[in-house]
């Protein structure tokens, strides 16, 4: 497994971050409106958008009209390499229980 499929998966493994995902999913959102959306305090939120940067997930950019003000938004492409190590986990599976059924089938 690569480095970066760890840190999405490490990014990915808080139930609050994975919500943060989501939201961002639906749409842009500053900092503070992700903590009002999820019950949080900002230095939380903080923890959280940090990690999900570390992870590759998310990334930030100013709006032309306020420089002072970061929106967040899901990263393109950034769970490409999970969705390629997961795929090849399960044509692993796949070929093993596939080998596994034939040998109890056949009695060996």
């Amino acid at each position: 497994m690569s480095a970066a499929v760890d840190r999405t998966l490490a990014a990915l493994a808080d139930p609050v971050r994975r919500r943060a995902v989501e939201l961002l999913g639906q749409r842009p959102r500053s900092a503070g409106e992700l903590a009002s959306d999820l019950g949080l305090a900002p230095p939380a939120m903080s923890r959280h958008l940090r990690a999900l940067k570390q992870g590759g997930l998310v990334e930030d950019g100013h709006p032309h009209f306020d420089a002072r003000v970061r929106i967040y938004s899901l990263k393109h492409g950034a769970t490409d390499g999970l969705k390629q190590w997961l795929a090849e986990t399960e044509a692993l599976w796949t070929h093993q229980l596939a080998a596994f059924k034939a040998h109890v089938e056949g009695g060996e």
